[in-house]
């Protein structure tokens, strides 16, 4: 998987630093946006994805909706939901990976800010954290275990 640190929404990913996730207590927002105004073209030549990797396992939540989001606004209010995925909590231990495919058709829906979005449902946990990035080249394993191509 080729990344950029310009296309993590949450979490750190910078060669020779350890991998952090945004802490997820409650529904929450990326802590970084993509702006798609700033001469971008994305998602009209290849495929995109947004890969989630759980940093640190979840407590006490029943399932997390792993969203990918796109908003006017920089701090993703009044935002659309362009894909998402449900993760039950036995699947949210440490290391797993989700990915979800954005749809090709991004730049022409004419909103500026693109980032994620997570969801709790059930207790808010007090432990569990997110990495989120966009990435080009991903597969699932044999175990349907969505990973990342490398």
């Amino acid at each position: 998987m080729i990344t950029d640190r310009l296309l993590v929404v949450s979490g750190s990913n910078n060669p020779g630093s350890a991998i952090s996730g945004q802490a997820i207590t409650a529904d929450a927002v990326s802590t970084d946006t993509i702006d798609l105004g700033t001469a971008r073209d994305i998602g009209e030549g290849s495929d995109l994805f947004m890969v989630f990797t759980v940093v640190e396992a979840f407590n006490t939540l029943t399932s997390l909706d792993l969203e990918v989001v796109i908003s006017a606004n920089a701090n993703l209010s009044s935002h659309t939901v362009l894909a998402e995925t449900n993760v039950l909590l036995a699947g949210l231990t440490a290391g797993r990976q989700y990915v979800v495919a954005l749809p090709p058709q991004i730049a022409s829906l004419g909103l500026r800010y693109l980032g994620a979005r997570y969801d709790v449902n059930g207790t808010n946990p007090t432990t569990g954290s997110i990495l989120a990035e966009i990435c080009t080249t991903c597969r699932m394993d044999a175990s349907s275990t969505p990973v990342v191509s490398r």
